[in-house]
């Protein structure tokens, strides 16, 4: 019945003719540089212009890396997150694998990614710029996949024991259940991992190794030669920009998406749904409802029914074949190549860090004391403040549509391209860099903790809500009883991703390079950020190795106690 009045409600109007504009806009922008020979986006070696012109279409090729790499990353996190969750041996290597991989900065990554994509693909460009957007990947990928992770784990028995009742095969209760459950800290974190992209951008499109830089046309190269260049106009202008297209991405996407995974929201009581005025436009909208009912349907629908049929007849096949043989004589030929590959790999990165001299060993002490300090620093400060405020805009729907928009821009907005507008004011002051790399830190990596928390709060059902109020249940009672055994999975979440973030932050944090001039201080980014640009190899893997020491250390000593506390306490039942 509801299908049947929305096909009457869709009709061409001013949103098809706004789609059409909006096409026809991103072609122009795409098409005309190119046409007028203004840039060469395929020579590496060519110089990024800081003319104001050439901004769109800048902003049109980063806005499309940072797409591809959420692409990416959504499948990244939809595999992996379930296949730890569901297999309890796999889980306890998967879930360190990431704990190490969210650990590792983007410019670890670099060389191995780098060296390997260009060998691949010697032209055009494309080992360049599939690099580049590999290395947004990596700033994107981790925190949805913890969130996904842990909201399969806190799925309540209820739902579980039904979808057995029901007879759901695994891509059936994985598309019924764990995703749409999953979905309000699924679309929260997407738009924490676009922002932690927008903050390394200008890392990821313009980098130096082994005293070669390598520059993609792209708004975060455009930030990076203006910063380097001291040019204030051009950064003025680019940041602008950014914020304009971040507004715009927020309006027309991240906010439509809100309200449509509300109806996800775990609950029985029926509660005022949330609006959007662009989602209504859209769900009216004559070719959307083409395109959904003519195109996506019929192909979800019958890769979804193949999809069912063949997992039917694997779980068939395995009930048939309990003993098989094979299957064991692979699993250990699987075991035995991951060792060897394994040893293969710890000789040879052994012999690469004995070539280091004991001078350059010992400066790894005193730079992980400094950058955990700054990292324990900001996770504080951030903690402080992104729970009574993430809280307030979870459980409140009018401040939330006050307030939510301006934290979306304000986690949006790179903190890399502020950075060297901040130092000039802190440099010389008390701290100096040591204060402007925590507040760096803490601009690039507080937004966990919050998205987290709104996602938290938002989830809580209006059952609990009316319940407390009804008991007369108010102040730190509340906060108490409801709203942080509630909102505690998810604060956990928020601040393990936080802090790989911080660590990761640092590299940019403490190795600034701002006016031609080159700012550092003691810490392990900054030797991570020298290795790197002088191609001093050996140092860049021990820093590398040593950083995702001490983050796996502190996880296993101080989150996993924490993540085994939510799953086993504060799990929500029905």
């Amino acid at each position: 019945m509801n299908m049947e009045k929305s096909r009457i409600n869709r009709k061409f109007g001013v949103i098809d003719v706004l789609i059409f504009l909006g096409i026809a806009v991103l072609l122009y922008i795409a098409l005309t540089p190119a046409i007028n020979g203004d840039i060469k986006p395929t020579d590496v070696g060519s110089s990024i212009s800081t003319n104001i012109s050439a901004i769109p279409f800048y902003m049109l090729k980063s806005v499309g890396r940072m797409a591809a790499a959420y692409v990416l990353s959504l499948i990244f996190t939809l595999i992996y997150g379930h296949i730890a969750a569901h297999n309890k041996k796999a889980e306890r290597i998967m879930i360190p694998i990431l704990d190490i991989l969210q650990s590792i900065p983007v410019l670890s990554f670099l060389p191995a990614v780098l060296l390997g994509l260009m060998a691949l693909f010697p032209k055009y460009n494309i080992g360049v710029e599939l690099a580049s957007i590999i290395l947004i990947f990596t700033s994107q990928a981790w925190n949805m996949t913890f969130s996904f992770y842990n909201s399969i784990k806190l799925i309540p028995k209820d739902l579980d024991e039904a979808s057995d009742v029901f007879r759901l095969n695994k891509w059936q209760k994985f598309r019924k259940l764990e995703v749409p459950f999953s979905m309000m800290g699924l679309v929260w974190n997407s738009m924490m991992s676009w922002a932690g992209g927008w903050f390394f951008l200008m890392t990821c499109e313009m980098f130096t190794m082994n005293g070669k830089t390598y520059a993609l046309p792209g708004i975060g190269s455009y930030l990076q030669v203006a910063a380097n260049e001291g040019n204030m106009k051009a950064l003025f202008w680019g940041i602008i920009s950014l914020i304009i297209v971040i507004i715009l991405l927020d309006q027309l996407i991240w906010k439509p998406l809100n309200v449509w995974a509300d109806k996800f929201k775990m609950e029985l009581t029926q509660t005022e749904v949330p609006h959007s005025a662009l989602l209504t436009l859209l769900r009216r909208s004559a070719i959307i409802g083409f395109l959904v009912e003519k195109i996506f349907k019929p192909i979800a629908s019958i890769f979804g029914e193949k999809l069912d049929q063949t997992i039917n007849k694997r779980n068939v096949k395995k009930k048939e074949k309990v003993n098989n043989k094979s299957g064991v004589v692979i699993k250990w030929i699987i075991r035995i190549v991951a060792i060897i590959v394994f040893l293969y790999a710890a000789i040879n990165a052994s012999k690469l860090i004995m070539k280091l001299s004991m001078d350059e060993i010992l400066e790894i002490f005193p730079a992980v004391g400094a950058t955990l300090l700054r990292v324990l620093a900001a996770q504080i400060i951030a903690i402080i403040w992104t729970v009574p405020v993430g809280v307030a805009i979870g459980l409140n729907k009018k401040l939330a549509r006050i307030l939510q928009p301006i934290v979306q821009i304000a986690a949006s907005v790179p903190a890399t391209a502020l950075f060297p507008v901040l130092l000039l004011f802190l440099i010389n002051k008390i701290g100096g860099l040591n204060i402007a790399a925590v507040i760096l830190m803490l601009m690039g990596t507080q937004w966990y903790i919050l998205f987290n928390v709104i996602a938290g709060a938002m989830a809580i059902p209006e059952d609990l809500k009316a319940a407390a109020k009804t008991f007369g249940i108010t102040g730190i009672k509340k906060w108490k009883v409801l709203i942080l055994p509630a909102i505690f999975p998810y604060l956990v979440t928020g601040m393990i991703t936080a802090a790989g973030g911080c660590w990761n932050a640092s590299i940019v944090a403490e190795y600034v390079t701002f006016g031609g001039k080159t700012v550092t201080t003691v810490g392990l980014g900054a030797l991570i950020s020298e290795s790197t640009a002088s191609g001093n190899f050996a140092m860049l893997l021990l820093s590398t190795l040593t950083m995702a020491i001490v983050v796996v250390a502190f996880n296993k000593i101080v989150w996993n106690r924490l993540y085994r506390l939510a799953e086993e306490k504060f799990k929500m039942e029905l």
